[in-house]
């Protein structure tokens, strides 16, 4: 049952993130840098705080109690994390939609989810899963198969994205990866998957805190809430940085202002995106307590964000039009993730 329960956390996570971007694609006359940073200060710096306060009475004396290395490390991959979540879009913009999310999801999948174990492979710690559990025990190896399953799924995905962009008008195509550069591409994608699983190591490494708000008898469901305070602060410094720059050199500071853009619109909707957003992780912490293992929380989690992310795509109509094998590849690429994330399960449950 707590299997169950902490999959079905998952897919809540996984939804929100595969749909938070749905509300920005509303906001009229604003740059993206300005849309984006405002969505994120919800994302980071008010709600994340705001839900800690619900959850985890308290939670600022256990941040002052943490010792000072805890802060840092947590608040570095938090940083990290923000470059990966910045290099996202250049390399979707040198690949096309399809080949770049496989690249970094993939890449993000694959770090996110093996490297804690084989850190904590050289610095033990009760409770915490080493990648020598992981191929010496009969749930770990199901554990390691299913990411191989959903790495799988995920170039399936790809693949069909890549099909279809054939099967698209010069036109098209032209609008779509009018700058396509695969070297450049694979490296800054290869990057960007990389630097986005810092936000796993960032909540290992916070983990400290967590068990202080357990240990101080409150529910074990939530926490990772007051992790995400410090680590999302990290991720709030790379990208204010990077949105301000870009204010400036595209003098859009003007839009936080402008009275003939839906002003209040904007606000709201950003404001949305970035709760939506924040929501991602907040289910994801419930889904990891249930399940207790770093590794199997993160690939179900990257693949119930691919899967969310196809299914818009469908109600989007992305895939009309398309030949008969471009959607039986997509499909068997949903169908391989979704199996995937059952043998994932299924090796938990064993654990």
């Amino acid at each position: 049952m707590q299997v169950l329960l902490g999959v079905i956390f998952h897919f809540i996570g996984g939804f929100a993130s595969g749909s938070f971007y749905m509300p920005y694609k509303k906001v009229k006359q604003w740059n993206w840098e300005s849309y984006w940073i405002i969505g994120g200060l919800f994302s980071w710096l008010i709600v994340p705080p705001l839900a800690a306060y619900l959850t985890i009475p308290g939670f600022v004396e256990i941040i002052k109690a943490t010792p000072i290395d805890t802060i840092k490390y947590t608040l570095f991959f938090g940083v990290l994390w923000g470059f990966g979540g910045l290099t996202y879009g250049l390399g979707v913009r040198y690949l096309g939609m399809s080949l770049g999310n496989s690249v970094v999801l993939g890449f993000c999948s694959a770090f996110g989810a093996l490297v804690p174990s084989i850190y904590y492979n050289f610095n033990p710690t009760q409770g915490k899963t080493t990648f020598n559990e992981l191929i010496g025990t009969t749930w770990g190896r199901i554990v390691l198969v299913g990411v191989l399953i959903c790495l799988l799924g995920i170039y399936l995905s790809g693949k069909a994205g890549m099909m279809k962009e054939k099967e698209m008008t010069e036109i098209e195509k032209q609008k779509s990866v009018a700058e396509f550069n695969l070297v450049k591409g694979l490296v800054v994608a290869i990057f960007s998957g990389i630097m986005s699983a810092c936000f796993n190591f960032g909540i290992e490494a916070g983990k400290p805190m967590a068990e202080a708000a357990v240990a101080h008898g409150l529910n074990p469901l939530f926490q990772n809430n007051v992790i995400y305070v410090i680590l999302l602060w990290g991720g709030l410094a790379t990208n204010f940085i990077w949105c301000f720059i870009l204010n400036t050199k595209n003098k859009s500071f003007g839009n936080y202002t402008n009275k003939e853009t839906p002003l209040l619109k904007n606000y709201l909707l950003s404001a949305l995106a970035g709760t939506t957003w924040f929501l991602q992780f907040f289910f994801y912490g419930m889904g990891e307590s249930k399940l207790g293992n770093g590794a199997s929380s993160w690939i179900l989690h990257m693949a119930f964000i691919i899967l969310v992310a196809n299914m818009w795509g469908i109600v989007l109509k992305e895939w009309k039009g398309v030949s008969k094998k471009t959607k039986a590849t997509i499909t068997l690429g949903i169908a391989t993730i979704i199996l995937s994330v059952l043998v994932v399960g299924y090796g938990n449950s064993l654990k």
